[in-house]
């Protein structure tokens, strides 16, 4: 069974589009632009083993988030992208959180499946 991971980003297709560049990746990918849909996800989906934010989202917003992810998910690592690099960044900035905090992690489901 693939790893989850949870991708939080301030427009849907920007998301998707993560995804789609990353699909050669084993990682079943979930996506949320709002509070509502994060939580949503957070509660209906209990393999989540990671969360990458994107940096489009406001300050505050993104704060906001992170309690309410560190509340209802006290087991996930919530992983922020830096504003410096750009939108062009997230893609690589994404792979390198999966590679090396999902996919490496010793007894990751992605390695039993």
């Amino acid at each position: 069974m693939k790893p989850v991971v949870l991708l939080i980003g301030k427009l849907p297709n920007v998301i998707g589009n993560v995804a789609e560049q990353l699909d050669h990746l084993p990682i079943q990918w979930l996506g949320a632009h709002d509070q509502p849909e994060v939580v949503r996800q957070l509660e209906t989906e209990p393999r989540i083993e990671c969360v990458i934010m994107g940096a489009g989202l406001d300050d505050q917003i993104r704060g906001d988030l992170i309690g309410i992810i560190a509340a209802l998910r006290p087991d996930v690592c919530i992983h922020l992208k830096d504003r410096a690099s750009g939108p062009e960044g997230l893609v690589p900035f994404v792979e390198r959180v999966v590679q090396m905090e999902v996919l490496a992690r010793p007894g990751s489901t992605a390695m039993a499946g």
